[in-house]
This record gives structure tokens, C-alpha cells and sequence, in this order.
């Protein structure tokens, strides 16, 4: 399906598909808003950089946003993964992931980190990352709030 660079007007969907997950909290979906924002009021910026999924109809599916890890030379912070959970099981995560991979190597990169909630609403989220490669790295234990671990994945392109 087609992927484009995120545009403005991917926000309010991109907004209704970080609420329609269920997992996102609301401070979590308005840090994703304010990194919208940010790629699209800051020309020129390079720590941020969006990509959408769309279908036939031009209707956005999914999305991700990356960017290169501060004070590495190879390493790239995969910030945020979502997709419409009515398109779960259709591909489109693992679309956005590969087309994520293709954009970082182009780029130099030859590490992805992911950091995730060791809730169970992220079990979806966990299970992902494994299923495609990616190790779970290191854990912060109660990092979010207590019972809430910080858990951190990467993979080597």
C-alpha cells in the first residue's frame, strides 16, 4: 500500500487512530501531536521524520516517526508505531516496519531501539517486536508508575 511522508493533514486521523488504540494515555497522544506539529512548523528539522500508510483511497492506515539516536553514530529511536486497530492483522505494522528499516539504512543506520510498557494493553505492541526481529534489551522496572516497566528493544540491520 502506499507510504508518503506525514503531512499536515494526517493529524486528526493520526489523532483518531492513537485514541481508537486504547493503549495510549492521554499525555502520551499529545506528546505524538506535538511531534506532528513540530515536523510540519520546523523546516528543516531532522531529529523527527514521519511516514504514512494510506489505502487505496488515499485513507490513512498507520503511521511511525524516527529519527536518529542523539550522541550515536548508527543508532535511530523508532518513537512511535500505531496503526487503525481495524487494520490490525492486515499487514500494515509490518509495512510501516520495513519501510522504517529501508528508511534508516538509507540513512547509515544499523541499530533501531523501540521502548515500550510492560502493561498488558502493550502485549500486541511486545509480541510485535519479537515476531520481526527486534530483542528485548533492557528493563527498567516501575519506571512509568509502579507495575509499569520501561521495556527497551533493539534490532541490528
Amino acid at each position: 500500500m502506499p507510504m508518503r511522508p506525514f503531512v499536515r493533514e494526517d493529524k486528526l486521523p493520526l489523532k483518531e487512530i492513537l485514541e481508537a488504540t486504547g493503549v495510549f494515555r492521554k499525555e502520551e497522544i499529545g506528546v505524538a501531536l506535538e511531534l506532528m506539529e513540530m515536523v510540519t512548523e520546523e523546516e528543516g528539522q531532522e531529529e523527527y521524520v514521519m511516514f504514512v500508510s494510506t489505502d487505496e483511497h488515499r485513507l490513512v492506515r498507520g503511521y511511525y516517526c524516527v529519527g536518529p539516536t542523539p550522541m550515536t553514530e548508527t543508532s535511530f529511536d523508532l518513537y512511535w508505531i500505531a496503526v487503525d486497530p481495524k487494520q490490525y492483522g492486515s499487514g500494515v505494522s509490518r509495512e510501516l516496519l520495513d519501510h522504517c528499516e529501508s528508511y534508516v539504512r538509507s540513512r547509515g543506520g544499523k541499530k533501531i531501539i523501540a521502548e515500550t510498557s510492560s502493561q498488558s494493553g502493550y502485549d500486541r505492541t511486545r509480541s510485535f517486536y519479537g515476531k520481526h526481529g527486534f530483542a528485548e534489551e533492557a528493563r527498567i522496572r516501575n519506571y512509568y508508575a509502579p507495575g509499569d516497566d520501561l521495556v527497551i528493544y533493539t534490532k541490528q540491520l
